[in-house]
């Protein structure tokens, strides 16, 4: 049955306008320097461009003798042997020095013999015929002065520690990571009678994007309470994150609290669980606002395929196929689904399918149930489709190791 749903966006469009919030937010951040053992989830805020090549000699790739390939057998061995703590010493026409790996050739060299490979007799080398660049690193081909290689506003990893290395940098800008403050909204939270589910999540989903999280207490569904709540908080924090109170009953306030101190942006998003997540900016404060549902695996979901973008940058969504053990049919059209499912030998069970260890629905995928189950964030990933799912299907599965 079709059912108009014209005031949601689709998810491919908010996660545009997180990115646009991202951007704003990035530019009005201050920026520090940090060293090499420190970039990785950092934003750099400067591009870097390479001041000379790399490398600037030619580098021996293996153990060896290096000399001009286009000499002719035998060729005269001179004294001594190049290692990579040594300037590479000159040596003319006919001739031969050894040469270790990762040392820099002579000028006059261009293709090293590999040891293996040569004989030596007397001072003189013979061996296999080789062309010039034969074992070697040649000058300026990993990079090229005044090539640019990192653009402002890269988000850093690990292994890009390795190349500034190389280009001899010590420290480099980068921007603040962003400051979050987790506000929870709920009476039933607030007076201790339900747990607060969500809050270490999501504390725990913003520190492995890069960023540091603080808990600021929960608030109970009173709208004055939770106006100034959000307000107090964003002047604290670069970022607010809510938990609860972002559907339409009369208890949720928050969206109401946002468009009050500041631009909502969107709210509701067609995916299932997870749908009415907000996103706002509260100008006078200077902060972003997200408004996550208070349902666990649902704020889990709508948090790490919506939200993540703004905290790393990235939209993309690794996946792995698997072969799906069981039908599932879905709900209202209209929306994408993020059915979770376990992983095993190439195969993908439904979690909440009866057959599973939580036992929610027999064909029918029930979002609703399956958003409150806390058992369900034991599945490894999600299967995001807008159309029913067959046994034996190849799905694309994405992992929630891969959002984190």
């Amino acid at each position: 049955m079709a059912h108009n749903h014209d005031d949601m966006m689709w998810r491919t469009d908010a996660v545009e306008s997180v990115l646009d919030l991202r951007r704003s937010a990035l530019a009005e951040q201050p920026t520090e320097l940090v060293t090499l053992d420190r970039v990785a989830e950092r934003v750099l805020a400067e591009d870097i461009v390479a001041d000379r090549d790399v490398p600037a000699y030619d580098h021996a790739t293996m153990d060896g003798y290096a000399f001009d390939a286009t000499d002719d057998y035998p060729l005269t061995v001179v004294d001594g042997e190049v290692y990579p703590e040594d300037e590479p010493p000159s040596i003319g026409d006919g001739e031969a020095v050894e040469i270790a790996t990762g040392a820099s050739l002579p000028p006059e060299a261009n293709a090293v013999l590999k040891r293996e490979e040569a004989e030596v007799d007397g001072g003189q080398l013979s061996g296999v015929d080789i062309d010039p660049g034969t074992y070697t690193y040649e000058r300026g081909s990993n990079v090229t002065a005044g090539e640019r290689l990192f653009d402002q506003r890269t988000r850093l990893s690990a292994k890009d520690a390795i190349l500034l290395g190389d280009l001899d940098k010590e420290a480099v800008d980068v921007v603040e990571q962003f400051t979050v403050g987790i506000l929870a909204t709920g009476t039933e939270i607030h007076e201790g009678r339900q747990q607060d589910l969500d809050s270490d999540m999501l504390a725990n989903l913003v520190r492995s994007w890069g960023h540091d999280a603080s808990y600021e207490g929960s608030v109970p569904d009173e709208y004055d309470r939770v106006k100034s709540a959000i307000e107090d908080v964003a002047e604290q924090y670069d970022v607010v994150l809510t938990t609860g109170g972002t559907s339409v009953g009369h208890k949720d306030h928050v969206i109401r609290a946002l468009d009050d101190l500041g631009q909502v942006h969107f709210h509701r998003i067609r995916i299932r669980p997870g749908k009415p997540i907000a996103a706002a900016t509260l100008e006078d404060a200077d902060a972003t606002v997200f408004a996550i549902p208070g349902k666990p695996l649902g704020a889990y979901t709508i948090s790490t395929f919506v939200m993540r973008p703004f905290f790393t940058g990235r939209t993309d969504l690794p996946s792995v196929d698997a072969t799906l053990t069981h039908d599932v049919e879905l709900g209202l059209d209209g929306f994408e689904y993020m059915i979770p499912v376990t992983l095993s030998d190439g195969e993908a069970t439904p979690m909440g399918h009866v057959a599973s260890p939580l036992e929610i629905y027999e064909r029918k995928f029930d979002a609703s149930v399956i958003s409150s189950s806390t058992r369900a964030t034991r599945a490894d990933g999600a299967v995001v489709t807008q159309s029913a799912l067959s046994a034996q299907e190849t799905v694309s599965v994405v992992p929630y190791a891969a959002l984190e």
